[in-house]
């Protein structure tokens, strides 16, 4: 009997975990590709459970396309040196980042060229390789 009950609460721990996880997944970014972007920030979302930049970027031509920057929540990026007050509507940044697998425009973020000069990665040692 204890060994029904035992497996049936392991049971139920993993299939609690499994949510969790899919949360989680980095699936709709192509890891083995990085684009770089210079552009304006028009929003800087601090915010749970992801962090955004939100981007004005313009082409050759100088047509402008919007990009969301996807990041780890504050509590994993606080460590790397982001804060709330990091970026601000009007920053002209540079990002480097995973772009999304089906072309439109946005990704996650490998790193940030700040106004400063500051370079600042998507949490500690989550920089470019």
């Amino acid at each position: 009997m204890r060994v029904k009950i035992g497996s049936a609460f392991v049971l139920g721990l993993v299939l609690g975990a499994i949510p969790g996880v899919a949360h989680h997944s980095f699936a709709m970014f192509d890891s083995t590709k990085q684009t770089t972007l210079i552009g304006t920030v028009t929003e800087f979302q601090w915010t749970n459970p992801h962090s955004y930049i939100e981007l004005d970027v313009a082409d050759e031509s100088g047509a402008v396309k919007h990009w969301s920057v996807e990041m780890g929540s504050p509590s994993i990026l606080q460590p790397g040196g982001w804060k709330h007050t990091t970026l601000k509507a009007g920053d002209k940044v540079t990002v480097i980042l995973n772009p999304l697998k089906n072309g439109d425009p946005g990704g996650l973020l490998v790193q940030a060229s700040l106004p400063d000069g500051r370079k600042l990665g998507n949490g500690p040692g989550r920089g470019p390789k």
